[in-house]
């Protein structure tokens, strides 16, 4: 079963290692370039795992999983935050945001695939 993730970080290098690491391991990957283009996408998609950097323009990744956590149907979907940010504030401001997980940048790609596996499964 292929999963459908959905990347979203304002760096385009961050995205094309996103979605390289992830489509090589099997997986469908959406990409957006902030908060506000990912809740556009999310309008026509309901993916298995969202992840989302927590520096960007227009909206932050705080207030992106706010806003998810807001549609009934995305309520359960899983969302790592994927940061340079290693805070402890900031983590405990992400998970009463409703994210699921934390992954520091720069990622190691099987340690990226795994964590979707183990919140999606």
């Amino acid at each position: 079963m292929s999963l459908n993730i959905l990347a979203v970080d304002d760096s385009r290098t961050m995205r094309d290692m996103l979605r390289l690491s992830l489509t090589n391991a099997g997986m469908t990957v959406t990409t957006a370039e902030d908060g506000v283009h990912g809740l556009e996408l999310l309008e026509t998609m309901q993916p298995d795992a969202i992840i989302s950097d927590v520096n960007m323009p227009r909206l932050n990744g705080f207030g992106f999983i706010a806003a998810i956590r807001k549609i009934e149907r995305l309520r359960a979907v899983p969302i790592l935050i994927l940061t340079t940010e290693s805070a402890p504030e900031l983590k405990a401001r992400a998970r009463n945001a409703g994210a699921t997980g934390w992954i520091v940048k720069p990622f190691d790609p099987q340690k990226l695939v795994s964590s979707i596996q183990m919140v999606t499964g």
